[in-house]
């Protein structure tokens, strides 16, 4: 476990672009983030020359914040949360932020389940507008029941129909339910913003059973322009954080290079 800022030095030093912050304790849970402790994250960004690729709303460090709640109140908070998170990202400089759809609690239908999502997900989007941050709808097929796929993510989209709702995937979600990662990516197509890599098991990019090649092919395909960022290894013990950041960056960085060099295109460096 380590602080934010000792986080933020790591990953920086190990040479990464960016850095995606989850809104949980201990490091950005937002009721415990006073006004001077916001502006000395965003100094602390600027100081490390990192760039804030996106931030995530994560439901372990806070108090459920489920979208698809049948608790009116927790829909509610949810709003608030996201509204607030979105305020954050744009203080920060960054301008994608995560929506996790929720998850269908026993004796509410997925027809409920997916209406009440959607209403929290429009009011959001509308009401975050101002901020110019944009909302990615993440299908995650391990972890819960409402929306795990390509296709329930688009759908869920396609019902929202805002300009700042997009989409994400992430790849470990993927190779869990034994899918194809290039499906994904050519599924969601343009309305693709952000993507999460790792392998099999949560293991760094490379050390698993994804044709990560293909994946990279099928985003120069799609002329995918965000972030890549590496979720690994937290759902584990036993692991050197440090070396799963740097095996990671170490992997993709010359992979995406030499794919660009094969269809001559000037290199990226996100």
């Amino acid at each position: 476990a380590y602080t934010l800022d000792d986080t933020i030095a790591r990953i920086a030093k190990i040479g990464y672009d960016g850095i995606e912050i989850g809104a949980a304790a201990p490091h950005a849970y937002p009721p415990h983030l006073s006004a001077d402790r916001r502006a000395q994250i965003k100094d602390l960004l600027q100081q490390h020359d990192l760039k804030l690729s996106s931030m995530l709303p994560a439901p372990s460090g806070g108090p459920g914040n489920n979208p698809a709640s049948p608790y009116i109140e927790e829909r509610r908070a949810t709003v608030e949360h996201y509204k607030e998170l979105a305020e954050m990202v744009a203080l920060w400089g960054g301008k994608t932020l995560i929506y996790l759809p929720g998850w269908t609690i026993f004796g509410t239908s997925r027809r409920q389940a997916w209406a009440w999502s959607r209403e929290v997900l429009t009011e959001v989007a509308d009401s975050i507008a101002h901020t110019g941050v944009t909302l990615v709808i993440e299908p995650t097929t391990h972890d819960t029941n409402l929306c795990v796929s390509a296709d329930d993510a688009i759908e869920l989209m396609q019902d929202v129909n805002r300009p700042n709702v997009k989409l994400m995937f992430d790849t470990f979600h993927v190779l869990w339910n034994h899918e194809v990662m290039t499906d994904y990516a050519y599924k969601m197509g343009a309305d693709l913003k952000h993507i999460h890599m790792s392998d099999n098991d949560r293991l760094p990019p490379g050390r698993g059973v994804g044709d990560w090649p293909a994946l990279i092919d099928a985003l120069l395909d799609i002329e995918f322009d965000g972030y890549l960022t590496m979720e690994t290894g937290f759902h584990r013990r036993g692991i050197e954080p440090d070396e799963d950041a740097r095996v990671s960056v170490e992997f993709l960085r010359p992979l995406v290079a030499e794919r660009e060099a094969l269809r001559g295109i000037k290199p990226n460096s996100k």
